[in-house]
């Protein structure tokens, strides 16, 4: 059964990470690449991807039925997603034991101490779409 791991942080996150040099990512780095490659070699890996800053996202929404664009951040919204880890694993339990070792990475000016993740089902039964 495949999950999707969701990371959330916050747009002052962002910006308080912007000012941290290189040197201050590299224990957050190597602990992404040890987690995504624990991940691979045990065969659960599926696919990682981390999102840009809050500020370059565009929310679509409809307004009689026409579609509106906003750009971010969005001053209602506390939390926006981060980044994911798609995982294929034998149970929910063993997902989320993978996304409980993400309270373990460090970040610049220790910004992910309060940091939380979903861990959400795929549904495998949904049709593909004919394109």
């Amino acid at each position: 059964m495949k999950y999707l791991i969701l990371m959330y942080g916050t747009q002052r996150e962002y910006d308080l990470m912007a000012g941290a040099g290189p040197d201050d990512f590299a224990l957050m780095h190597a602990f992404m690449e040890q987690f995504s490659k624990d991940l691979v070699e045990s065969g659960e890996f599926v696919d990682t991807r981390g999102l840009d800053a809050p500020v370059h996202t565009r929310r679509v929404s409809q307004k009689d039925g026409v579609p509106v664009v906003t750009d971010g951040p969005y001053a209602e919204t506390q939390e926006v997603l981060a980044g994911y880890w798609v995982v294929d694993c034998e149970s929910f339990d063993r997902a989320t034991r993978i996304a409980g070792r993400l309270a373990g990475c460090p970040s610049p000016n220790d910004v992910f101490a309060d940091a939380y993740c979903d861990v959400r089902p795929i549904l495998d039964h949904a049709p593909e779409p004919e394109l």
